[in-house]
């Protein structure tokens, strides 16, 4: 996943100036952050720094903008307007960056409540840019002009920053007559803090619900390393003398699910998961609905029938039609053996004694059971092959032998929490400017935050602190700061981190995000990294995971933690067979999130509040998602309310792009099966056609220049172990 970094800037950031007369003690405000390689500083700031820094740079910001509305005597031109534009708030972006990543990584309820207090103030101010008159007319005519010449004289990115440049003014209302732009303004300040608040209640929902067994025989089927993680949270937990503590957090509620025979505690904790922020004080079903309902208000005022096409026009995809088409397409070949899955771990848990109908919460228990009867394969078992730092080594391995990248650890790099690490990023040059074989440049500064806490959101995420760019007053290239989040179990005093299969997968995931951001190179910051469009941005990362389950690459790194033994080779081979285990299952289950989702944002007519008892959102998403119903539904349960990505982050109509983007990566990496999953050539080519280019250029023809064509369906389904062709 990719974390969005600010609430409501619409510019990107690069160079300005803080002057001297920076409040004396605020280092947010100093123009050059005196840090090695100038990353945050992060043990000076304190939550007090934030709002007068804040403040104090939107001001700066506006002088910068009305000085490029005017421009003076001189014509526009795509330095003095788009160039400058695109270069006027890096002091304010790199300030908003460290706050609402903290935010998510390292809250508290005082900053919880600053990031709404700021949300109508950074929603004014990324209005009045956008609705600038006399900036777009700047804008425009740069734009006209260059659409006259045929854009001659740019370059791609030039021709890209340009027209994104003169879009992004359109779409953000600058064409809309003065009451509608008034009407613009209260609908998007509005949705920047509901937007805030659902996401601050799906937290707090997580955090404020917890399972307390003091009885041994309630952990009946439970690992020895969940026990001894669910009493350390005990120990660490206030209030709490003794026994062991289970969440809804994702290192403690999986496992619960997974091994746990206490059918009845199972399905309390499920309900609880599936009924986050469903219901009581912070109820996000009438925000569910607002937020889809300004939404649907901003796309009518701008022109569109639904937010979903607003949203779409700007996607690969293209259309609500293609998207609909895809989603229905996977759905119809998928569906009939996610119903043969099922009636096959249902026969099986007849097997074992279980009478009845399997219900949601008996799935991951008898799937895994099921699992290691078919495979003789459980995380349990794998689990000791995936230590935590042998997994981080495998990540930096892998990143070498593809791209020549090498990672060293530097404690001198100021991070924000503890648990933090980070690492300088190194790129290795065949053949360089030296008399030697090979010689190395700086390439990035990575962060990597592994385990939970309470002021974490749950989930994983990779975001950024600074994106690459070159400087236009020096032209010196700037590298990028990048961070992976995670919420891995933590070690204890008598076991290290040991990882799921699932959980090796993800860190793997998120690191794909990661080289995204740390190999893009380009001279402007919006365009560079994971700057792209969003059904394009999970290619690098769900590629990366197919490396997780090939022979070859586990060859070189897993072991025992105790005894240091490789993964034995039928084990290995078990995992390969397994690859396919439930593919068709989970296949359906992203289908369900992808079709709610654009069920809340294709809605043309105004969502109807003024039923008795107000909107029923359960209902709605029933009804939306029944078709993909292969399990039963369960009564009082609601994703929606806790759906983040979609009501919280920037995956509003946009929840297909993972199944998108698992077709543009079974696509490609067919190409590294074809020639060698280590194969340079083929790495070196993925690098330059797709993970350096960034957003510069339209990522079909990116796509293309890699591949060698279009994307096609066929090897997402073969993967799948389902027939392209009936």
């Amino acid at each position: 996943m990719i974390a969005a970094t600010t609430a409501a800037s619409a510019l990107s950031g690069c160079t300005s100036s803080v002057s001297g007369g920076a409040e004396a003690g605020n280092p947010l405000l100093t123009a050059v952050w005196e840090t090695p390689y100038g990353v945050p500083p992060f043990a000076e700031i304190r939550l007090e720094h934030y709002r007068p820094a804040i403040e104090r740079l939107v001001a700066e910001g506006r002088e910068a903008i009305d000085a490029i509305a005017s421009g003076g005597d001189s014509a526009a031109t795509f330095e003095n307007t788009i160039v400058a534009l695109e270069f006027a708030q890096q002091p304010l972006e790199r300030v908003l960056s460290v706050f609402y990543n903290l935010n998510s990584a390292e809250t508290s309820d005082a900053m919880q409540e600053l990031a709404v207090e700021l949300a109508p103030m950074l929603t004014e101010f990324s209005n009045d840019v956008m609705l600038n008159e006399r900036l777009f007319d700047r804008v425009r005519a740069v734009y006209e002009a260059a659409e006259a010449a045929g854009f001659a004289g740019l370059s791609p990115e030039q021709r890209t920053l340009l027209t994104e440049t003169y879009r992004g003014f359109v779409r953000s209302g600058a064409l809309l007559d003065s009451t509608k732009k008034e009407e613009y303004r209260a609908i998007t300040g509005e949705l920047a803090q509901l937007t805030l608040q659902f996401e601050q209640n799906v937290l707090a929902a997580t955090n404020g619900w917890r399972m307390h067994l003091t009885d041994t025989a309630d952990l009946a089927g439970l690992p020895e390393s969940v026990r001894d993680a669910a009493a350390a949270e005990a120990a660490a937990a206030e209030g709490i003398d003794g026994g062991w503590l289970f969440t809804l957090h994702a290192p403690s509620y999986i496992p619960f699910m997974t091994y746990s025979e206490r059918r009845d505690l199972r399905e309390r904790i499920y309900r609880a998961y599936n009924s986050r922020a469903f219901g009581g004080e912070r109820d996000n079903s009438p925000l569910a609905v607002r937020i889809a309902e300004l939404r649907r208000q901003v796309a009518r005022l701008l022109g569109y029938e639904t937010y979903a096409d607003y949203v779409l026009e700007e996607r690969m995809a293209g259309s609500v039609e293609r998207v609909n088409g895809l989603l229905d397409e996977l759905l119809e070949r998928t569906r009939p053996y996610a119903e043969r899955e099922v009636a096959e771990i249902q026969a099986y848990a007849a097997e074992q004694g279980f009478a009845g109908r399997l219900m949601p919460w008996d799935w991951a228990y008898y799937t895994e059971r099921y699992k290691s009867a078919k495979y003789a394969l459980d995380d349990e078992m794998t689990r000791p092959y995936f230590r935590l730092e042998r997994v981080q080594e495998a990540m930096f391995m892998l990143a070498e032998r593809l791209y020549g990248l090498r990672f060293r650890e530097n404690p001198s790099i100021p991070v924000y929490h503890p648990d933090v690490h980070a690492f300088e990023v190194y790129d290795t040059v065949q053949g360089g400017t030296t008399t030697e074989a090979e010689e190395e440049r700086l390439l990035a500064i990575l962060y990597i935050d592994y385990f939970p806490r309470a002021g974490k959101q749950g989930g994983a995420w990779m975001t950024s602190y600074r994106q690459a760019y070159v400087d236009p007053a020096t032209g010196e290239e700037v590298i990028p700061v990048v961070s992976l989040v995670c919420n891995f179990t933590k070690p204890t005093e008598r076991r290290p981190s040991l990882l799921s299969f699932n959980e090796v997968t993800t860190i793997f995931h998120e690191f794909g995000h990661g080289l995204h951001g740390m190999l893009g190179r380009g001279s402007y910051p919006s365009l560079t990294g994971t700057n792209v469009r969003r059904d394009f941005v999970e290619l690098p990362s769900q590629i990366l995971e197919n490396w997780v389950s090939e022979k070859e690459f586990l060859d070189l790194w897993a072991s025992h933690y105790e005894t240091g033994e490789r993964m034995p080779a039928e084990m290995i081979d078990r995992i390969e067979a397994a690859k396919r285990y439930l593919a068709a299952y989970a296949c359906v289950r992203q289908l369900q999130f992808g079709i709610c989702d654009m069920a809340w944002h294709t809605q043309a007519a105004a969502f109807d509040t003024a039923a008795a008892g107000g909107f029923d959102v359960a209902g709605f998403e029933r009804s939306a998602t029944r078709r993909t119903q292969v399990m039963p539904a369960v009564d009082g349960t609601c994703f929606s309310t806790s759906f983040t990505h979609i009501f919280g982050g920037g995956y509003a109509a946009g929840y297909y792009s993972y199944k998108w983007a698992e077709i543009l990566e079974a696509d490609a990496y067919a190409l590294f099966r074809q020639r060698g999953i280590f194969d340079r050539p083929t790495a070196q080519a993925f690098r330059s056609c797709i993970l350096t280019p960034g957003g510069s250029e339209h990522p079909m023809e990116l796509f293309r220049r890699f591949a060698g064509h279009e994307p096609s369906v066929s090897p997402l389904l073969e993967k799948m172990g389902i027939p392209s062709a009936e």
